[in-house]
This record gives structure tokens, C-alpha cells and sequence, in this order.
């Protein structure tokens, strides 16, 4: 009985020190903390791996010959329009992918002074593009003084708003068909003064279309056909031509957009719809019944 009273003080003591070294931080296991995550739940049924995998096939060679007649002409999308919706995609808008392949290298960028991919675009001069450098007065919160900070600030992609689109339509003599094909894309913003007026519409840059198939073939487009189970990539869009646009420009003489010579927008419009039903009406007066 005298042996039982020595000891339990003694375990009791060693119970509760034990307690309190639980307690303490020092003491927490902390080898699961450098352990991994799972893997992130599967936001589906099954794993959508066909967009990624899918092989983009090469244009077929053409030979000049075949070349009855041919026409540049250069289009507006509006990302506003609600067939160009997917354009502006929150989660990942189209102006997100061109900056995503500039970033990475798989796109080439080329200057805006011509619309002929005459000058390559430094990478350098594209991060520039893609990044603005602002000053902001701040009231330093010890001093009270008002200092001036910089603010680099990537572009808003929901500030693009429009996309400029150069094509090449051109009848094929050896299929009797015409067809067409896009030759670049150029994104456009609205510069605005200090007071917040509109002042121009600017491109930023081209992005040679045909050297950027093979990256546009790697994302979806976000539920254009409202049916998940057979989505379809960026490359199919623009090939398959879903998208809504206007022409802004024939190949001329005088190297002129509509807008120079028909100042008003709905008649501007109706040159657009007029040289579009020129091409079409070219392949059919081809044809005699």
C-alpha cells in the first residue's frame, strides 16, 4: 500500500507532462504538412483528353495555277456579339490564349505597321505590350506626404473587346470550289486620354495564323454547341468559321478601309454585306445552268 502511494504521484506527474508537451507547437508531427496534396477532384465524369491529343492536319499545298482569282480581306470580331461570346470567356478568354503562346513561345508576334508580317516582334517589346507601367499618387500612412509609385499592371482581357482578322479568299481551280483562309489575328483595345474619353481603336500585334494552329488546337472552346460531350478546339472554331464578323477591308488600289470612304456606320456596314456578296456571287456566276 506505502509502494502504491509513492508511485501514483509519480505516473501522474509523467501523465501530465506529457499532456503538456503535446500541447506545445514544438511537439506537433508535422511530416504530413510537407506530404502532398491529392490529386485534384475530377470536375467530370471522365477525363477529357481528346482536344489535347488531337493532331492538326497541314494545309494541302497549292499550286499557283490553281489560283483562278483570289482577295484579301480583313474583318472585325466582336466579342460582345452573342455568337462571339466564347471570345470572352471568363475562365479563359481568347486574348488569355494569345498571351498564354506568347509567353511560352509557341506564338510570334509581328509589328502593326504593316499588315504583312514584315517586322517580328522582340520578346522583350511583347512583354511590354502585354504589361502597362502606370504612376499613382499615394499618401504615405507615416509621413502624410504624397509620394508617387509605380504600378505594373498585366492587360485586362476584358479590355479587348475586338479582334482584327486578315483572310485570303481565293477560288480553287482543280476542286471548282471557293475557299479561304485565315492568314492572322490581331487583338485590339481602346486607348482613352487623361480624362477618360475614347480615343482610338489600336492592335496591339499579328499573330501569324497558320505557324498557330498547332497551339489553338490545344484548348476547348467553352460550351459553344451547349453540348460538353462533343466539344470542339479553337482551331475548329476558326476553321469551321463560327464566329460572327464585319468587314473592314478589301484589298484596294488605293489601299483604303471602308471607313475612309463611306463615314457612316450603317453605310460602312452595307459596303461590308456588299463586298461579301460579291465574293459569293463570284463562284456562282462561274456556274451556267
Amino acid at each position: 500500500m506505502k509502494m502504491l502511494k509513492l508511485i501514483l504521484p509519480l505516473v501522474l506527474s509523467v501523465l501530465f507532462a506529457t499532456g503538456l508537451m503535446a500541447q506545445l507547437p514544438e511537439s506537433v508531427n508535422t511530416e504530413t504538412s510537407t506530404l502532398d496534396y491529392p490529386d485534384k477532384p475530377l470536375d467530370d465524369v471522365v477525363e477529357r483528353t481528346l482536344t489535347g491529343t488531337k493532331r492538326v492536319l497541314p494545309y494541302e499545298s497549292m499550286r499557283e495555277g490553281d489560283i483562278l482569282w483570289s482577295k484579301k480581306v480583313w474583318r472585325v470580331i466582336d466579342v460582345r456579339e452573342k455568337m462571339n461570346l466564347p471570345f470572352a470567356y471568363p475562365e479563359k478568354p481568347f486574348f488569355t490564349i494569345l498571351m498564354e503562346g506568347l509567353k511560352d513561345g509557341a506564338l510570334s508576334a509581328y509589328s502593326v505597321e504593316d499588315d504583312k508580317f514584315s517586322y517580328p516582334i522582340p520578346t522583350e517589346d511583347v512583354e511590354s505590350m502585354l504589361y502597362s507601367v502606370d504612376s499613382i499618387v499615394m499618401t504615405d500612412p507615416d509621413t502624410y506626404e504624397d509620394v508617387i509609385k509605380v504600378v505594373t499592371s498585366e492587360v485586362d482581357p476584358e479590355n479587348v473587346k475586338r479582334f482584327r482578322m486578315k483572310e485570303m479568299w481565293f477560288f480553287d481551280a482543280e476542286s471548282s470550289t471557293m475557299r479561304v483562309r485565315i492568314l492572322g489575328i490581331a487583338p485590339i483595345i481602346d486607348k482613352f486620354d487623361d480624362n477618360g474619353d475614347f480615343v482610338r481603336q489600336q492592335a496591339l500585334f499579328w499573330i501569324y495564323y497558320p505557324d498557330s494552329r498547332e497551339w489553338f488546337a490545344k484548348y476547348r472552346v467553352a460550351n459553344f454547341s451547349g453540348n460538353e460531350a462533343s466539344p470542339i478546339t479553337w482551331e475548329d472554331m476558326l476553321e469551321m468559321r463560327f464566329f460572327s464578323s464585319y468587314i473592314l477591308k478589301e484589298s484596294n488600289v488605293r489601299d483604303r478601309k471602308i471607313a475612309e470612304y463611306m463615314t457612316n456606320g450603317v453605310d460602312a456596314l452595307m459596303e461590308g454585306e456588299k463586298i461579301k456578296n460579291s465574293i459569293f456571287n463570284f463562284e456562282q456566276d462561274l456556274w451556267s445552268y
